[in-house]
């Protein structure tokens, strides 16, 4: 039994103590980590006298050019500024795999970050144990580095990174609504601001999609996401193929029913490329400025597409 055991590294200019937290707190990790598309807090646990805790987390990221999904324990320990994981559900062609999160500090704002993995293939396959180095180490230098970026620029990427949301009320089920949002492969025939779409069900629950949107002056731009869909509850997505003004757009369709119908919301996070700005938007725009037409742009969608939705689960309780 052949097990593997890598270790990547990176020094930041950051507290120690920042650093662990955007590592331990999983909701920030589509956001910071290019590869992962969704997590999905399954189990917590009470942090003991040490503040030591155990939690279980579903994760779905990218791994070369294609998404697996998989299912860990990690272990935080706040104070040792370490975060232990193991795979309870590996994703093939892996057999096992685990590591560790060290975060050590070097002055008040500067920390060594490292990023330690053992893991073994399915049948000890070699082609598969290579697939696996090229995945862990693509995935670790590619983490590491967004995680330096996102650390450093906190504070710059406070005011371009925003989130929003648009709600409707629907006199329907939630099936429907949720049915609507998942067809995506219809959404040409049913949603005049799309002009071609493809979707890809990689496995149950786990899409790509990728589509022409119509914009208000008659252009057309091609976005790619991948989507992880929770039947009639929830649809959360990660854009990789982005438009010029952001570096990064995530989201998430909700579905709450109750015996007053369903409230359907749409919510939306980005970063803004400051880079663009000017050029699309003209010499005088600024991060004001794209924030509205980002938004507006977005929440138009939005709109339309809960607006149909609505049309459509309301026509199908009638």
């Amino acid at each position: 039994m052949t097990v593997r055991e890598v270790e990547h590294a990176i020094t930041v200019q950051a507290p120690a103590a920042e650093v662990y937290r955007l590592i331990a707190e999983v909701e920030n990790w589509p956001r910071v980590f290019p590869p992962t598309i969704y997590v999905d807090q399954v189990e917590r646990g009470t942090p003991g006298e040490t503040g030591v805790s155990e939690e279980r987390i579903r994760i779905w990221a990218t791994a070369n050019g294609t998404a697996k999904n998989w299912t860990s324990r990690r272990t935080l320990d706040p104070q040792a500024l370490r975060i232990t994981f193991r795979q309870e559900v590996s994703a093939p062609p892996v057999a096992a795999m685990g590591g560790t999160w060290i975060i050590e500090p070097l002055a008040a704002d500067e920390s060594r970050i490292r990023l330690l993995h053992d893991y073994r293939a399915i049948d000890d396959d070699p082609d598969s144990l290579k697939w696996i180095d090229e995945a862990v180490d693509r995935n670790s230098r590619s983490e590491l580095a967004a995680l330096k970026t996102n650390v450093e620029l906190a504070h710059a990427t406070e005011e371009v990174t925003f989130s929003f949301e648009d709600t409707v009320r629907i006199n329907g089920s939630a099936k429907d609504v949720y049915d609507f949002i998942d067809e995506a492969d219809k959404w040409e025939e049913r949603l005049p601001h799309v002009a071609s779409v493809r979707l890809e069900e990689l496995s149950p629950g786990l899409q790509i999609l990728e589509m022409d949107t119509r914009t208000k002056d008659g252009h057309t731009h091609t976005t790619k996401s991948y989507r992880v869909c929770f039947s009639h509850q929830k649809i959360a997505y990660k854009q990789v193929t982005l438009p010029a003004l952001m570096t990064l757009h995530t989201g998430y369709w909700t579905f709450t029913e109750n015996e007053d119908g369903v409230t359907a919301s749409s919510q939306h996070t980005v970063v803004l490329n400051t880079e663009n700005i000017t050029r699309y938007l003209g010499p005088d725009a600024g991060i004001a400025e794209a924030r509205e037409h980002v938004q507006t742009a977005l929440s138009a969608n939005s709109r339309a597409t809960l607006g149909l939705a609505k049309d459509y689960a309301e026509q199908q309780q009638r």
